[in-house]
């Protein structure tokens, strides 16, 4: 797990990006800032920030795909695709930025949670 500033912690399977910030000079030099006496870049934050809608955005998956099953009687993988289709529009039409590999995780914890069955999101 990644551990955040403020010990939140980001899942080892989340996507991350590289840091892009560096310092130019003789050897490459990258941006970190120091914490409580610890090292941290800047998408230290981004990160949490990024995971934390990603999870959000499962969770409500998961509840509006448990929610068709119960009213229409679709199948999980026949909800589960419904609802992919419509973020892979919202992400396509440019409406929600998420990137092809968030979208993809966000789609298996989705799935995770639905097929979990127990309904725990924060």
């Amino acid at each position: 797990m990644f551990q955040g500033m403020t010990n939140r912690q980001v899942p080892a399977d989340f996507p991350k990006v590289p840091d892009p910030g560096s310092v130019t000079g003789v050897q490459p030099t990258h941006l970190v800032r120091e914490v409580n006496g610890r090292y941290q870049s800047s998408v230290s934050e981004q990160l949490w920030v990024c995971y934390d809608a990603c999870e959000d955005l499962a969770c409500q998956l998961s509840a509006y795909a448990s929610r068709k099953m119960a009213s229409s009687s679709p199948s999980p993988e026949v909800a589960l695709t419904r609802a992919e289709e419509g973020v892979r529009l919202k992400v396509d039409a440019g409406e929600w930025d998420l990137s092809q590999r968030e979208v993809t995780w966000v789609m298996a914890r989705t799935r995770q949670l639905l097929l979990d069955g127990t309904g725990l999101c924060r």
